[in-house]
């Protein structure tokens, strides 16, 4: 009889249970995206030797690591066996999508690769905005009279192994500052807004896509409302046996 009677609290906490248990891909927390290059486009450091242009083609960006002010992202070939580059960004939530996962700084300079400046997740209002040399930087916040975030100390470009942990490392702890149009150097926190906590808590978890395509997004929250009626559906029925045993 006393089994019959918790069975409903258990039948309810079962299926909760089930709802809720971690089910994580690779995209839901590395945000991997497959991005198609039309043309060839410019990328920040460190990249492996000889890459500081992407050919057009296929390529997959991962987040790899993360922290309140910075993160790092990563370039892979099309298979994921070999990797371009690992790239210091920010989230700067004042970014807005333009309907494309990647874009770019228009340089304005006939016959000369775009360079990249964020990487948007699908679905997301915010972007990935990368960080340059300072050299680069005032070059390109001159030509496209907007600000860029740029690395202000000596950072080798080009390495061997640009997934090597001591690269990570080193970006981790690189003075990041932001270069306006006029060459003048200022803090990042006046040209970049962090995401606020509440945004990414909110954000529905981004899916893999293909040749730059935004997919739909989904959420959990109708799966545990549906498993919430069945636990109470299962309750009452056992509910009703119970009383007639």
């Amino acid at each position: 009889m006393r089994l019959f009677k918790a069975a409903p609290a258990l039948l309810g906490l079962a299926i909760l249970g089930a709802a809720l248990s971690p089910s994580l891909k690779a995209d839901d927390y590395d945000h991997m995206t497959t991005i198609t290059f039309s043309a060839p486009v410019e990328i920040p450091p460190v990249y492996i030797t000889g890459m500081r242009i992407l050919p057009a083609g296929t390529y997959v960006f991962k987040l790899v690591n993360s922290s309140n002010d910075r993160h790092i992202v990563q370039i892979f070939n099309k298979d994921q066996s070999k990797i371009y580059a690992t790239i210091l960004a920010i989230a700067n939530y004042r970014l807005r999508p333009t309907g494309k996962t990647v874009i770019t700084f228009d340089e304005g300079i006939r016959g000369k690769p775009e360079a990249l400046r964020a990487w948007f997740f699908p679905g997301a209002n915010w972007g990935e905005e990368f960080v340059y040399p300072k050299d680069k930087a005032v070059e390109l916040a001159q030509v496209v009279k907007q600000p860029v975030l740029a690395v202000v100390a000596d950072v080798k470009t080009e390495v061997e192994k640009p997934e090597a942990p001591e690269v990570v490392a080193q970006l981790q702890q690189l003075p990041i500052r932001a270069v306006q149009p006029t060459g003048e150097v200022v803090e990042v926190a006046q040209v970049v807004q962090v995401v606020p906590p509440e945004v990414i808590a909110a954000a529905p978890a981004p899916v893999v896509v293909a040749d730059n395509t935004l997919p739909g997004t989904s959420s959990v929250f109708p799966l545990i409302g549906l498993c919430g009626l069945l636990a109470l559906g299962g309750g009452f029925v056992l509910r009703s046996i119970s009383k007639n045993v």
